[in-house]
């Protein structure tokens, strides 16, 4: 874009100025550092001058915005030009240096205006001694513009006249080889590149053309040097002619096409590009705005150049705008692609595991009864691999064993295919689970998609004081309480509409209001639905918050937070005042909170079905933690490789007898004739007797015959079939009953460990037990009324009669009945996103849906994405800790979603789950960019 003079522009402004002759100086003012206006009066006209250093000079019909407070230079120029009259307005030579002359005689005063380079303004006398100047500056070693210093005005070029052929033809020689025309010609010629560009085209030659000797190939001196000496004449012409005759104006645009989000006709902006006294060759083929004069032109595009700035700033935010749309669509297209392809693929398998279910049962069957037997997946994989090699049918089609995941891959195709037809279905790679029967492997599962809960639009976690409150609930039922546990839920707004919503909509009586000592932070608010004092590591957990939610994380600054009852909320500001939006007043004292490092944890809460919603979600979280003792002792007891792979066969085992017992005649291999049944390869049998007890290896050559004992415990025998590693044939072998492993063979640490947990709880029965969880309780509850006294003093006169069998913890009911004796007296509704309104006594049942440990027996239906302060995630399955740091929070979601997606405990439901998450939603909470902790999180990433 052009945005300064050229010397053409300055010949042609200089003859219509001549119109200011005359005129005397009214005012001066400045614009900026570099721009200054002088306002002109001669009687009732009146005109404004408008100098800028270095770039242009103009009549204006604006009005721009002047400093309040004048400079000293214009200080300066007022004092010496004010009602002075304007004498000469003339160009120094042919150089971009413009002489104003106030005043004559002695009495004169010069303003000289400088247009190359970094510019300048010079005032002098009339003898050319400096007064003042805008920049003080040295050029060379003798040159000095500064005050006292006389103005240089012998440096000025006087001459732009076409040069001679000889010295044109001199000047082409000297450019260097590979330069173009215009590139040779511009530094050596006083016309500008614009006139030189516009004369060359006049006479078919172009300022790209290379010189050289090719004639096929550029500008050819003996050929070319005539057209070129009379382009060269034409520009002196359009200069001296600019000096007598005033020119029109002209703006050359650009069509800026504007995107139409709803995919019409799209529309356009003009853009003011240059500005010309002519409509030069290079410009005809664009738009171009003509005003009568050039002053007229030149004035109407610098005043609209901070307007045209905005426009094509907005255009710029409109394309950005429309290309994220377009990346979305996109992407969602490809997604349903994705997804219509998976569709597709999974009706595919289901149809062909249904069409070969009796090949899939026989297969499953087969590796079922391998793994019944307590076979190591490497005598599988060589039992499979043996009877592949001599044809066994069933074998032949299996694939891939995933005993990691108990699954097999098969090789399926559709049996019903006719010879020479292609059929509908191609043969495909299905993954069996061989914990499921063929019709079962053929179900589809399908994720529903969720709605949103009311609180998902802002900030929002549970504290970790739910967890520790609700410990009382897992108790034998005689205690239990009639009202489930509350679930302090802790909310804050994303920006100043939502502050300003959940103070006047969200927040009631009995809650509390947080807020960092940082000027534009979250509004927290702790939501307590009982209306108890607020534990103070829930407090402590929203001060967290709400110094997260600030600029405090990027700065890595830690600052502390207050807290204040909803009661000392207001909106009403003092008289003469105004609170703007999401701003608000707090009467009364303010609870400060001590300032603790900002380390926050990302995790999901997974909603359980109708089974899940019979108890507390919380009550999971304290079954857990009484029985994670004993779990700590089953790890250190199957910590050693070979013994974990013995516990997964046994589990198998379990798992298969369980089957057989739930279903009708089925056996422990899955098959559902007679109980002395085989299922295995056709050349390789599994045999197992469920009157007995006995497991039967049978091949062509040999059969082997091992008894169960009473115990059911499983014995490791042999496949006659399968050779060993040194060559020779198996021999049947008769193992001893495993023996549990002795203390004396535990690894290192484990017997120190066992010993402090049996000191540790050896005199604790269940009084104790107890009392040890009503001490887990982060704060008390209010006194007891004397009627609850007595109720619990019966139920413990009760529990006294009771025999020791009966006590057996038993979660506590969750009661929602609208005749609770401790029903709120009125609900006040709320809005829910999520569909509908829920009443604010709803709320806590919404809350008890989501738990962040999921149990096996639970039936979830989704998960929901959660950033809490770290210490709230205590006894989440899933967590990743995030801290200040530099990486972008979609990527750090990401990653923690893989982190959690390759957990080991991570069962099948929760993996689809998790992948069903939406991208946009996983790292919509995070504070900002952070830095992400987890265990082997450097695998991960790999």
């Amino acid at each position: 874009m052009k945005n300064r003079f050229n010397t053409y522009d300055i010949i042609c402004m200089v003859t219509e100025l001549q119109r200011l002759i005359g005129m005397r100086v009214n005012q001066v003012y400045d614009i900026d550092n570099r721009t200054y206006v002088i306002r002109f009066q001669r009687s009732e006209e009146k005109c404004v001058l408008l100098l800028e250093s270095g770039n242009r000079f103009h009549t204006t019909q604006f009005e721009w915005p002047k400093n309040v407070a004048p400079s000293g230079f214009t200080m300066k120029l007022r004092k010496h030009l004010k009602n002075k009259r304007l004498e000469k307005l003339t160009q120094l030579g042919i150089d971009r240096i413009v002489d104003l002359q106030f005043g004559s005689g002695e009495a004169a005063y010069h303003v000289i205006l400088e247009l190359y380079d970094r510019g300048n303004i010079v005032l002098t006398d009339y003898e050319w001694t400096i007064l003042n100047v805008l920049r003080p500056h040295v050029e060379g070693d003798k040159i000095r513009f500064a005050v006292k210093e006389k103005y240089p005005l012998d440096r000025a070029k006087t001459s732009y006249d076409a040069p001679p052929p000889d010295a044109l033809k001199e000047i082409l020689l000297k450019g260097k080889p590979g330069d173009n025309l215009k590139k040779i010609l511009n530094p050596n010629l006083e016309f500008g590149s614009a006139i030189i560009d516009h004369v060359l085209l006049e006479n078919g030659l172009a300022g790209n053309m290379k010189v050289s000797n090719d004639p096929n190939k550029g500008f050819l001196m003996e050929r070319d040097l005539d057209k070129l000496i009379i382009a060269l004449q034409q520009a002196q012409k359009l200069l001296d002619s600019a000096k007598t005759e005033i020119s029109k104006g002209y703006i050359i645009q650009k069509k800026e096409q504007r995107p139409n989000p709803e995919g019409g006709e799209p529309t356009y902006l003009l853009a003011n590009l240059e500005f010309h006294p002519l409509v030069f060759a290079q410009h005809k083929t664009q738009p171009v705005a003509e005003y009568e004069t050039f002053d007229r032109a030149v004035d109407e595009f610098f005043s609209a150049l901070e307007g045209q700035k905005i426009d094509m700033k907005t255009v710029q935010v409109e394309r950005e705008a429309m290309k994220k749309l377009q990346n979305v669509r996109k992407d969602h297209e490809k997604r349903v692609t994705e997804l219509q392809r998976a569709q597709a693929s999974g009706r595919r398998a289901a149809e062909l595991v249904t069409r070969n279910e009796g090949l899939v049962e026989r297969a499953r069957q087969a590796v079922q009864a391998a793994l019944a037997a307590q076979m190591s997946w490497e005598d599988i994989q060589l039992l499979v691999k043996t009877a592949q090699e001599n044809g066994d049918p069933i074998a032949s089609y299996i694939k891939e064993l995933k005993l990691k995941t108990n699954h097999i891959t098969l090789l399926l195709g559709d049996p019903y295919e006719e010879g020479g037809d292609d059929g509908d279905l191609e043969p495909m790679l299905v993954d069996i689970d061989l914990s499921l029967t063929a019709f079962a492997n053929a179900r589809s599962s399908i994720t529903k998609a969720r709605k949103s809960y009311w609180f998902e639009k802002f900030f929002w976690f549970i504290s970790s004081d739910d967890y520790l409150v609700s410990v009382l609930s897992f108790i034998p039922e005689d205690k239990a309480s009639k009202t489930p546990p509350s679930r302090p839920l802790v909310i804050g707004g994303r920006d100043q509409q939502q502050n300003e919503l959940i103070v006047k909509r969200y927040m009631k009586p009995g809650d509390l209001y947080v807020h960092a000592e940082i000027t534009g932070a979250s509004s927290v608010v702790i939501k307590n639905p009982t209306g108890a004092p607020v534990p103070p590591k829930t407090l402590a957990e929203a001060g967290q918050a709400a110094v997260a939610y600030s600029i405090a994380w990027e700065a890595k600054v830690v600052t502390r937070a207050w807290w204040v009852a909803a009661g000392q909320v207001s909106k009403s500001a003092p008289t003469g005042e105004y609170l703007p939006t999401g701003s608000f007043m707090i009467r009364g004292k303010k609870n400060y909170l001590l300032p603790e490092v900002m380390q926050f944890g990302f995790s999901f809460m997974f909603r359980r079905g109708t089974a899940g919603e019979r108890r507390s979600a919380i009550q999971d979280d304290a079954a857990s933690e009484v029985t994670s003792a004993q779990e700590e002792e089953q790890e250190i007891i199957v910590s050693d490789d070979e013994v974990e792979k013995k516990t997964y066969r046994q589990r198998s085992v379990m798992k298969a007898r369980k089957r057989g017992g739930e279903d009708s005649d089925s056996d422990v291999d899955g098959s559902t004739d007679s109980d002395d049944e085989s299922a295995a390869f056709p050349n390789t049998h599994v045999k197992v007797d469920h009157g007995t007890g006995e497991v039967i290896m049978q091949s062509k050559t040999r059969t082997i015959s091992e008894a169960s004992d009473k115990t059911n415990e499983e014995k490791l025998p042999s496949f006659p079939s399968l050779p060993k590693k040194g060559g020779k044939k198996p021999q049947p072998s008769k193992e001893k009953k495993p023996e549990p492993k002795q203390e004396n063979q535990l690894k290192r640490g484990q017997r120190g460990k066992l010993k402090k947990i049996r000191e540790k709880y050896k005199n604790q029965d269940d009084d104790d037990k107890d009392m040890m969880m009503k001490m887990l309780q982060s704060a008390k509850s209010e006194k007891e009324s004397k009627k609850a006294q007595k109720k619990a003093a019966a139920q413990k006169s009760n529990k006294g009669k009771a025999s020791r069998a009966q006590k057996i913890p038993q979660p506590a009911p969750l009661i929602l009945e609208a005749d609770s004796e401790d029903e709120p007296e009125a609900e006040q509704v709320v809005e829910n996103e999520g569909g509908g309104a829920v009443a604010e006594g709803g709320e806590q049942a919404l809350l008890q849906q989501l738990t962040g440990r999921p149990q096996p027996e639970d039936e979830l239906l989704f998960c929901v994405p959660l950033v809490a302060p770290y210490s709230a995630l205590h006894h989440y399955k899933f967590k990743v800790k995030l801290t200040p740091g530099t990486g972008k929070r979609g990527k750090a979601g990401k990653t923690a979603l893989q982190v959690f997606l390759r957990d080991k405990t991570c069962t099948p439901r929760e993996r689809d789950l998790l992948k069903a998450v939406k991208e946009e939603d996983i790292a919509r909470n995070f504070p900002g960019k952070v830095k992400l902790s987890a265990p082997q999180l450097h695998k991960h990433k790999k």
